[in-house]
């Protein structure tokens, strides 16, 4: 870790020594710059806040001092050239990317560089990474491409070498316990744990620190593990992974759905009371309804995911303690169930179940039917009887 903790702008940039040093280094040679980033990390290692970091440090005058109005909005997301895309859905569709080729092609209005930030890079259909190639390959003069994903492999081979590569690293629960405390007010004991339990995820720890609610949803998922015994509970089991993703989507995105429609109708000027609308309204309706759709069944996988990853953390931290490596727990506060499964099944089965979980996120990922795939899991993490 660097000598001296990271300030202005980078200050929430945690655990990224190396990566801070080169963006902010380019960020203060504005005629060495590279007109493409391609920024990848796992999940929390923070892509997207680098990114912003960045996007900030090349409007400000200073650099990223942090204080200063470019900064601030950049950080905020309204400044005028910092455009940030994130996809709530399933994809990022070439419509969508032949509009940032439009973007790109303008100069910035107010700022220095014109910062176009795509936080789900690896979302992008086939036919949308080709259309924003084309620009990267021909780079516009005063505009930037920050592109974020989890590998490089999630983006196509051409974007890749034609980009300047920043791998981010997995923070030290160290340094995300001292985050929650310092910018969010949360208790030291309690930050510390939501970090670990949050296997360094910022955004899952802050949750976790302050929402009672997913503590509990995360303690029940690992209480699997010591309950899947004969194929009945292994169903059983799936099934209630399956419901607490159905159960949060629902809670999510229900009154978000609601006040969309409402404001949709709001600005096409219909009655939000009449029984029919007109073709147009029903038209736009339907296309909202169509993205919401997609929105909902994203939130849904992204939930199963995270309580596979916690899944998983226990059948890891069971392997560690049978085999005496000296590392840290991810569930030190669940250190009964880990014994228990560490005196239960030998090395080798506890492998194979941190691999049939492993499986199960693939196959979610390529759209198996999560209850399917969470079916053939759980027969697999049967214990002994």
């Amino acid at each position: 870790m660097s000598a001296q903790p990271p300030s202005g702008v980078w200050e929430q940039v945690i655990g990224q020594p190396q990566a801070v040093a080169t963006l902010s280094a380019a960020a203060s040679e504005p005629d060495a710059m590279t007109h493409a980033w391609l920024l990848t990390g796992p999940p929390g290692s923070g892509r997207s806040v680098a990114a912003r970091a960045f996007a900030a440090a090349l409007q400000c005058p200073e650099h990223g001092c942090g204080h200063c109005r470019e900064c601030r909005t950049a950080l905020d997301g309204s400044h005028a050239d910092v455009e940030v895309v994130a996809t709530s859905g399933l994809s990022l569709t070439v419509e969508r990317a032949r509009e940032l080729v439009a973007l790109g092609s303008l100069r910035p209005s107010v700022g220095r560089w014109r910062v176009i930030i795509v936080e789900d890079a690896d979302r992008l259909t086939e036919q949308g990474a080709n259309a924003l190639l084309k620009v990267i390959e021909e780079p516009v003069s005063r505009t930037v491409w920050l592109l974020c994903a989890p590998s490089l492999d999630d983006v196509i081979v051409t974007i890749r070498s034609r980009s300047r590569h920043v791998r981010l690293r997995t923070p030290p629960v160290e340094a995300v316990a001292e985050l929650l405390t310092r910018r969010d007010g949360i208790d030291p004991a309690m930050a510390r744990y939501a970090a670990r339990a949050a296997q360094s995820h910022v955004g899952i720890a802050k949750r976790l620190a302050t929402d009672e609610g997913a503590r509990i949803r995360r303690r029940d998922t690992l209480a699997l593990a010591g309950k899947i015994r004969g194929v009945g509970d292994a169903l059983d089991a799936a099934a209630d992974l399956a419901s607490i993703a159905t159960d949060e989507s629902g809670s999510s995105t229900g009154e978000r759905d609601a006040r969309e429609r409402e404001e949709l109708l709001t600005r096409l000027g219909a009655d939000p009371s009449a029984r029919t609308q007109p073709p147009a309204v029903r038209a736009a309706l339907a296309a909202q309804e169509k993205e919401q759709k997609q929105r909902a069944t994203r939130f849904a996988r992204d939930v199963v995911d995270r309580c596979l990853v916690d899944l998983m953390s226990i059948y890891r931290d069971a392997l560690v303690l049978s085999l005496g490596t000296p590392v840290p727990l991810v569930n030190e506060d669940q250190l009964t169930l880990v014994q228990q499964l560490a005196r239960t099944l030998p090395r080798e089965r506890l492998l194979l179940c941190v691999e049939a979980i492993g499986e199960a996120r693939e196959r979610i990922d390529r759209n198996v039917a999560p209850l399917l795939a969470l079916e053939a899991m759980c027969l697999s993490l049967r214990l002994p009887r």
